[in-house]
């Protein structure tokens, strides 16, 4: 089994190995193994596990919730309802924040179009 080192694995997921100390700090990346030095080593499995919480974290889940969700992982299949349960929820979450974003796009689209105009009138001058 091919393991990487945390530089690896934070290069790989392009974020800092801070943020993957902090993540194993709160919880949040479950039996994550080491060597005789005591560092760090990511199988797949828990690559793919890292990813998870990158995807909701930058989806705007809470830690608390990201920590809840893992911890069902670890209990394992008698908690795929919960989990199927959150991420039904967490999409609804995120495809309301989606529209909300959207909507305020179109106010900035308006405001670069009227500073566009104004800026040309100016220098019709």
């Amino acid at each position: 089994m091919k393991y990487r080192s945390i530089s690896e694995a934070a290069a790989k997921l392009s974020i800092p190995e801070t943020t993957i100390r902090y993540y194993e700090k709160k919880g949040l990346l479950p039996l994550i193994e080491r060597d005789e030095a005591g560092r760090r080593l990511f199988s797949e499995k828990q690559m793919a596990l890292l990813e998870t919480v990158i995807c909701l974290k930058n989806t705007h889940m809470p830690l608390s919730d990201i920590k809840q969700y893992m911890d069902w992982i670890m209990e394992g299949a008698s908690t795929i309802p919960l989990r199927l349960e959150m991420m039904n929820a967490h999409k609804q979450a995120v495809l309301a924040e989606i529209s909300l974003m959207t909507e305020a796009l179109k106010g900035i689209d308006d405001k670069i179009a009227r500073y566009t105009n104004e800026s040309s009138m100016e220098r019709m001058d």
